[in-house]
């Protein structure tokens, strides 16, 4: 029998079809036109993305032939139809190619900086020990972001901290960004938002690139891209890079401040276009790293011994999409995906064995009007789990579900999109996650509201572990899902060159999952001589975000302005249940203005600085960041930066310089604790920089045309 949530669930998912049957039948060819237009076929998107990867901006953009200017159409995929981002209903913010470019630059072997950098986004850094970092969307915990590779899950449903920064550039040619739940378009994993990395697609010539870079800090990387065209139907590109790290410890306490790596990367991709319209696109990928960190050798932490932290990580993952048109209005997608990721951890005399398995098959029809857009579809996804070692954590969820989206023209300036997913897990039950998103654009200004629910399934894997192992942890019990309840109001106005933005977003967060340390009096079903000193329970009462995102965009020939600031209250209840207390490691403020001159084919010319405000810290045995310390705020800091390059011909020289006030956390405190932590952690969060001053400078040749 239905549960009442399915019958809503249901409901939800005809309307798209009533809403077309419902439509006249006397607009065939307009139909045909719109479907053409908007289709969703994975090589149009892609193709769509090449051909802006000069662009400067997701609006209108004045080019380098400054008597030239040219309205600019970004179709974006993550919103599953397709559509144009400045007539679409749910806001998805684009990092374009050109910015990819210019990061790639910065941090060659990682997309961290690429996203850090981007309003409302903040790359926390999880783990000291070993560099590992998450992404949090609009100061929601970075668990709760979904992150995609051309709209398929090949880093897991629920990317590990480390993830992150296994991922290159190299290949991108736009980032898609959308905040807030987005559980009716992709269920529980992207219960904070999405990002979606949108990879190049070949031209119809070769073309090809290699980056050479080397830092300060003794690290190197090798990067390159391959593209071309195999026949008239078919064309495939290769991305490989070697990337490589010695081990820092820079304020010579015997605690490694950066962690050694030796990483390698390789992904082919296949493009093939039929002659009916039908497009088929299918990828593989191996990543393999070796990460050391913890105690230099010969080193000791406070207890006399030695504490190691390595993680050998072995990463294969394939997918595929297929696009074929059914009529003049309707389309078929079919797309699916397979990820295998083994880990060797070690953590002092502990070591964990362990492999992560994630599973995507997904279908769905979609259809266009003059005045509608819709899509309804069925994914099975599967999340699987297993240690050798402790096999108690193990976890095999399998989620069928059923998802639909609605996007709606009501008149010129008024849009609307309504989406919605029913999802079935094995472990937490029926959940149903609506969205509804309103879009307002009358002249010069696009206003747009949205809100929706979604839920995210716990694991093991919140932050706090990430860093420590499971050998402290005691068994999930009586653990139930996260759900939340966002919503935002975004203002843009355009202004000749001007680009001006307020956002105002409100995230309500319950059931979160965190550390609890056991207290040893009141754990009776916990031996005695047991090392299980800490469990995951879910809080008391809800997070809640509030927040606000002003942005600016200014551009004068070829120099280019953006301002940022956000403003964030995130509390939770405390742990007495009487009053609210600030979340930890998230700044009330904090701001970023970057100027850039470049003129293409001859200089690039960049700076940037970012302000972090004062951060509240810890204040529990098991994480001891100001039980040790004493403190329970952070420093605020700057973070300026300079880039420059210099392009002759087909080879590009460049020279970035990060970090110029030298900024480090371990200037003011020691990164280790007096005692090891309930949790197993040696070391305090991290709330600043931890690299300080960093030179980084290479030559990148471009190949074909």
């Amino acid at each position: 029998m239905l549960t009442k949530y399915s019958k809503v669930a249901m409901a939800m998912l005809l309307a798209p079809a009533l809403s077309f049957a419902s439509e006249d039948g006397q607009h065939q060819d307009t139909h045909k036109e719109a479907h053409e237009e908007r289709r969703t076929g994975h090589q149009a998107d892609h193709q769509d993305a090449h051909n802006k990867e000069d662009h400067h901006d997701d609006h209108e953009e004045d080019h380098h032939d400054h008597g030239e200017t040219k309205i600019e159409k970004i179709q974006v995929t993550a919103s599953r139809l397709g559509r144009i981002v400045t007539e679409s209903a749910t806001r998805t913010e684009i990092i374009n190619g050109e910015e990819i470019q210019e990061k790639a630059l910065m941090r060659p072997g990682n997309i961290s900086m690429l996203v850090a950098e981007t309003g409302g986004v903040r790359v926390q850094n999880t783990s000291p020990a070993m560099g590992s970092a998450n992404i949090r969307l609009q100061s929601m915990y970075g668990r709760y972001t979904q992150l995609l590779s051309d709209g398929l899950p090949l880093y897991g449903g629920q990317t590990a901290s480390i993830g992150l920064l296994q991922i290159p550039p190299t290949d991108l040619a736009n980032v898609e960004i959308i905040k807030g739940s987005a559980s009716s378009l992709y269920g529980g994993s992207a219960l904070g938002g999405v990002i979606n990395l949108i990879s190049r697609t070949p031209s119809d010539e070769f073309e090809g690139e290699v980056l050479v870079n080397a830092t300060s800090k003794n690290g190197q990387d090798l990067t390159s891209y391959f593209a071309a065209p195999i026949n008239t139907t078919t064309s495939a590109s290769l991305t490989a890079g070697i990337h490589n790290q010695q081990q820092q410890d820079l304020d010579d306490d015997g605690w490694l401040d950066m962690a050694e790596f030796q990483r390698a990367t390789i992904r082919p991709r296949l493009y093939w276009e039929g002659e009916n319209g039908e497009n088929l696109y299918v990828t593989v990928g191996a990543m393999k790293e070796q990460r050391n960190g913890g105690t230099a050798e010969g080193s000791t932490v406070s207890d006399g011994n030695p504490f190691v932290q390595n993680q050998d990580s072995l990463r294969l993952d394939s997918g595929f999409i297929f696009d074929k048109p059914l009529a003049n209005e309707l389309n078929l997608n079919i797309r699916g995906s397979a990820m295998r990721q083994e880990h060797d951890h070690v953590y002092g005399l502990a070591e964990e064995t362990d492999l992560h398995q994630s599973y995507l098959l997904e279908s769905s029809v979609s259809g266009y009007s003059d005045k509608t857009a819709w899509v309804v579809g069925a994914a099975y996804q599967v999340e699987r789990f297993e240690s050798e070692d402790f096999a108690e954590f193990n976890y095999h969820y399998q989620v069928p579900g059923l998802f639909s989206q609605v996007d709606y023209e009501a008149s010129d300036d008024v849009s609307m999109s309504l989406s919605a997913r029913a999802d079935w897990h094995s472990e937490y039950g029926t959940q149903f996650s609506p969205r509804v998103s309103v879009l307002y654009n009358p002249d010069n200004w696009t206003i747009r509201g949205s809100y929706g629910l979604g839920f995210f399934a716990p694991t093991p894997f919140i932050e706090d572990i990430e860093d420590a192992g499971l050998s402290h942890l005691a068994p999930f019990e009586n653990v139930i899902e996260e759900q939340a309840t966002t919503a935002s109001i975004d203002i843009t106005y355009l202004f000749d060159s001007v680009e001006t933005s307020l956002t105002l977003f409100s995230s309500d967060v319950d059931n979160v999952t965190e550390l609890e340390v056991i207290e040893p009096f009141g754990a009776l079903d916990i031996p005695a001589d047991s090392n299980k000193q800490v469990r995951i329970v879910n809080a008391l009462g809800a997070s809640e975000i509030r927040g606000a995102e002003l942005l600016l965009r200014y551009r004068w020939r070829d120099i280019k302005l953006t301002g940022s600031y956000l403003y964030t209250d995130a509390t939770k209840q405390s742990e007495s249940g009487m009053g609210r207390e600030p979340l930890t490691l998230t700044p009330k403020h904090s701001a970023g203005a970057v100027i850039m001159w470049e003129e293409h084919g001859s200089h690039l010319v960049g700076f940037e600085a970012y302000y972090t405000g004062t951060q509240h810290l810890e204040d529990s045995s098991f994480s001891g960041s100001s039980s040790s310390t004493g403190r329970s705020k952070s420093d605020a800091y700057w973070h300026l930066g300079l880039l420059g390059q210099i392009t002759i011909g087909k080879v590009s020289y460049f020279l970035n310089a990060e970090n110029l006030l030298n900024v480090r956390q371990t200037k003011d405190q020691s990164l280790l604790l007096p005692q090891q932590a309930p949790s197993g952690r040696w070391t305090t969060d991290i709330w600043s920089r931890n690299d300080g001053f960093t030179v980084n400078a290479g030559i990148r040749f471009k190949f074909g045309n």
